[in-house]
This record gives C-alpha cells, sequence and structure tokens, in this order.
C-alpha cells in the first residue's frame, strides 16, 4: 500500500492525561498532529493534508469527509463509532478501525464497586458519618441502612460479550446466580431469557449491551416494574438504554433499592439531566470514568498501533462498517 502516514488525533486530551506512553503510535506514522480538543468548525481544517484521522469523540460526519480528500483511514480510539458516519467513510473508501475489549477489567471492576456501593448503601453511609449522626449515636455502631449481602442474589446480565462474561465471573466469586437475558434484535440464543421473564428474578440487574435502535430505551417503566422491589440496577453500558425519568420515578417511589450508572444520554449533561437532580434517593451517578484506568488507555494506545499498523501491511484490523 503506497498511501502516505500523516495522522491527525483530534482529541488526544480525552485519552492521555499525561500518564501515557505515545511511542507506539507515534512510531506507526511518519508524522503524527496531536491536538487536545477540537472544535467541530476545526475539523476539516485539522484534518485537510492528513491520511489518517484519530478520533474519540470528536465527529467526523459526511461533510468532513467530502472536504478531506487525502483521507485513507479513521482509528476510533474508542469501540463505539457513532461519531463516525460509516456509510460516508465506505462511499468514499476510508477504512474505519475502532479499539476492542481494551477496558473490560477496569469497566468489569467498576460494575462491581457500583453494585457494592448499592448493596452496602456506602453513600449513605459516608454522608451519616459527615453530618455527625454515628458521632451522636447511642452505641458503637450505626445501622440506619438495610445492607444486602451479595451472595445468594440472582444478578441478571443484558450482554454477555467479553465485558458481560467479567462480570458475570466477580459476581459468581461473590456467591451470586448469574441469568442472561436475551436482548432484542438479535437471534435467539439458548439459555437467554426473554426481559419478562429475567426481570422477576433478578436482585441486581447490569448492562454491558450497545445502545442500538433495539436497545433504546430498553429499560423503560415497563420492566422497571417487572423487576422485584428492593431490585438493584447499574448500567455501565450507554445512556439512552435506561429511560432516565422512568429511572427516576422508580426510585423516588421506592420501588427500586437503588440504581448507579456511569452513563447518560448526553455527555457531558452540560444542559442538566434528570439523574442530576440532588433529591433522587439510593443513586449513584459517575461521568463515564469507567472505562479510563491507566492500563485501559495504555491499551487503546497499543491496539490503535496495531491497527495502523495492520491497514499499511494491506492486513487491517479491527474494521468497522
Amino acid at each position: 500500500m503506497t498511501t502516505s502516514r500523516r495522522a491527525v488525533f483530534l482529541d488526544y486530551s480525552s485519552l492521555d492525561l499525561g500518564d501515557l506512553d505515545a511511542t507506539p503510535l507515534r512510531e506507526a506514522f511518519e508524522s503524527l498532529e496531536l491536538h487536545e480538543r477540537t472544535a467541530p468548525a476545526d475539523v476539516a481544517g485539522r484534518l485537510a493534508l492528513a491520511e489518517v484521522a484519530i478520533t474519540n469523540k470528536v465527529v467526523i460526519d459526511a461533510e468532513v469527509i467530502a472536504r478531506c480528500p487525502n483521507l485513507k483511514l479513521i482509528l476510533v480510539s474508542a469501540t463505539g463509532t457513532n461519531n463516525v458516519d460509516l456509510a460516508a467513510a465506505a462511499q468514499r473508501g476510508i477504512t474505519v478501525c475502532n479499539c476492542q475489549g481494551y477496558g473490560t477489567p477496569s469497566v468489569a471492576q467498576h460494575t462491581i464497586m457500583l453494585l457494592l456501593a448499592l448493596a452496602t448503601r456506602l453513600a449513605d453511609y459516608q454522608r451519616a458519618v459527615a453530618e455527625g449522626r454515628w458521632q451522636r449515636s447511642p452505641q458503637f455502631c450505626l445501622l440506619d441502612y438495610p445492607i444486602m449481602e451479595l451472595e445468594g442474589k440472582t444478578l441478571g446480565l443484558l450482554g454477555h460479550g467479553e465485558l458481560g462474561s467479567a462480570v458475570a465471573r466477580l459476581a459468581q466469586a461473590f456467591g451470586m446466580r448469574v441469568l442472561l437475558g436475551q436482548l432484542p434484535g438479535r437471534p435467539t440464543q439458548p439459555g437467554r431469557l426473554p426481559l419478562e421473564d429475567l426481570l422477576p428474578q433478578v436482585d441486581a440487574l447490569t448492562l454491558h449491551c450497545p445502545l442500538t435502535e433495539h436497545t433504546h430505551n430498553l429499560i423503560g417503566a415497563p420492566q422497571l416494574a417487572l423487576l422485584k422491589r428492593g431490585a438493584l440496577l447499574v448500567n455501565t453500558a450507554r445512556g439512552g438504554i435506561v429511560n432516565e425519568q422512568a429511572l427516576v420515578e422508580a426510585l423516588r417511589s421506592g420501588h427500586l433499592g437503588g440504581a448507579a450508572t456511569d452513563v447518560l444520554t448526553v455527555e457531558p449533561p452540560a444542559q442538566g439531566n434528570p439523574l442530576l437532580a440532588q433529591d433522587i434517593p439510593r443513586l449513584i451517578v459517575t461521568p463515564h470514568c469507567a472505562w479510563g484506568s491507566r492500563e485501559a488507555r495504555q491499551r487503546i494506545i497499543g491496539q490503535m498501533s496495531e491497527n495502523a499498523r495492520g491497514y499499511f501491511a494491506g492486513q487491517p484490523l479491527r474494521v468497522v462498517g
């Protein structure tokens, strides 16, 4: 393949906090420009002479592709590719490669951390200490909030790929029974339960599926109502899989025992979000950080280097679209 190797990373600061070794990525190209972030109006200009575009969340749409005649390869430093117009890229013969499985240990760990925090009412007990309630207790301990043991409880998983499987193994180490749900829009698989059969059986539900037309609002008011009273819900997948307003109402009504989410429908939630209200009980929100261990981010550097070298060798890796 005779293409040049000039690359531009549009939003490098979304990946590197100053703690990564970018050498493998630099060595994959003749030149590599690293931009901390790129405004939408500047994308086409920065890619005008580039053969390779690298993006995490910066949008590369059909208009940008049309204005970048040299573009041959788009590397996405994430798994999701909804920020790239795959149809326009295919029409131009541009290869798009993503990263896969890089964050499995980090996200699985975060999922179990959220589940444990909900089950042990960690936030409530931290707040009680901060407010001085333990200090005023007439006895040595404070047990104002019911604590759930995970051992013997049933965990429902929606999404049982690499990440879901990792969460299942960790949950089983805590003595949980794991049930798998059948995702809509996918071929029926043995051992996967339809949602209406799965939800009433579980004490906790965790989500590990992509956001698609089939999974948008997959967990809404009817599905939340099917869960046992006091059940826990953890979403480290994508915002939009859970209907946010329905989740707020299920928590305020007391039907759910708790919920935690690392993702929202719009990120960052600059214009607000129903789940950011301060009066929602038993809710934990983390800022889409589950994936972000240093080890996971370094794996992304490695995978993008592999993707680039594979493309230049005529054997592209992790091709999407």
